[in-house]
């Protein structure tokens, strides 16, 4: 799809600021790599080879059956069992003495045998797996474990990993949905103007001082905290926050000679508004978005940190902040918590300067 030459003298100026360009780059290619969080780091082997058959264990359940096992349970791919099996294509001898086995195997001197492959991910730990370290945890970087693991023995860099994602996706979404409602309502009022923007402000005076805190701690309380929820919950106190700047700029515009000459023509209410009128708001509701997504991020963060957010099985940074709290003897946990929050909101401003100043129609027209 082309883009209209403003938008073209939009992107110019976009890409003229050199630091906000490479951090789009930056931040869409570290997105991108934890979209695929299950092919970096995960429990369960990328491909398996067992008689010659390609399976995908990351993508689709198998029981330990399926490799000749005894049980129609998940099969559990690092027990020694397991892993004999697959190398060996199902030889009985597995089940009685893997080890003996495997050496067998490796020797080439096991009857019966179909050999087998494990392709592993990078990372061959999830979020939520408990490893057995053989030490106490948390544990500090090794060779095994590239940040460490946490108190619970899961792996930090995984825990990153997941977190990542879980957070912009989270901010991504709230942001979106909050932006929506809030420019609808700000247009609203701006517009129209009168009882409408008068009822309105009223209305937002009451809900403003509703403390959102609380409402999410009686929440939590009450139904277990899941990802939807906490979005519902963040959109449905976060909306207002870009009430205020779309209905300034719509009672700015609103008597606009263009905008006289659009009503004169008979166009449509919703047409002036938000094909004529929004487009001049956007640079003041662009300036704001930078903060709503870095505050989002921050609450989800917050949250998680005082034990109201998502579960603490869930893969978040906040959760990683408040263990670094508790485990002062392991400081690889703050200083991984600390670099990836600084990491991510440092691109996410620098991207939102670089929209602000694209979208600046005394740099758009230079």
């Amino acid at each position: 799809m082309a883009l209209s030459p403003l938008n073209q003298r939009r992107w110019r100026n976009f890409k003229a600021n050199r630091r906000a360009f490479w951090s789009l780059w930056l931040l869409l290619f570290l997105y991108g790599l934890s979209l695929f969080a299950e092919v970096l780091a995960n429990d369960k082997p990328l491909l398996v080879n067992y008689q010659g058959e390609i399976r995908a264990p990351f993508l689709q359940f198998y029981p330990e059956t399926a490799f000749g096992g005894d049980f129609r349970t998940e099969a559990k791919y690092r027990d020694p069992e397991v892993r004999c099996l697959i190398r060996s294509g199902g030889v009985e001898a597995c089940l009685d003495d893997p080890d003996t086995a495997l050496a067998e195997l490796d020797a080439g001197t096991l009857d019966g045998a179909i050999p087998g492959w494990v392709i592993w991910p990078p990372i061959p730990y999830s979020f939520n797996t408990i490893n057995d370290i053989g030490r106490a945890a948390p544990s500090p970087p090794d060779a095994n474990h590239w940040l460490g693991t946490d108190d619970t023995a899961r792996d930090v860099a995984a825990r990153v990993i997941y977190g990542f994602r879980l957070s912009v996706s989270f901010a991504l979404i709230v942001t979106f949905l909050t932006s929506i409602i809030g420019v609808m309502a700000g247009a609203v009022q701006g517009y129209f103007g009168g009882w409408v923007d008068l009822i309105f402000q009223r209305v937002l005076e009451i809900w403003g001082s509703t403390p959102s805190l609380y409402i999410i701690i009686i929440v939590a309380a009450i139904w277990r905290m899941n990802f939807w929820l906490l979005v519902g919950l963040m959109v449905l106190f976060g909306w207002t926050s870009l009430v205020g700047v779309v209905r300034a700029e719509f009672l700015r515009a609103r008597n606009f000679e263009y905008v006289r000459a659009a009503r004169a023509l008979g166009v449509s209410d919703r047409v002036i508004m938000f094909r004529h009128v929004l487009p001049n708001a956007m640079v003041a509701t662009l300036t704001m978005l930078p903060f709503i997504i870095t505050g989002t991020i921050g609450s989800l963060a917050v949250l998680d940190f005082l034990g109201f957010g998502l579960p603490a099985s869930a893969p978040s940074l906040g959760e990683l902040t408040l263990q670094a709290k508790q485990n002062l003897q392991a400081p690889w946990l703050a200083f991984t918590a600390f670099g990836v929050f600084a990491t991510m909101l440092s691109l996410l401003v620098f991207i939102f300067e670089g929209v602000r100043d694209a979208f600046d129609p005394r740099k758009t027209f230079q």
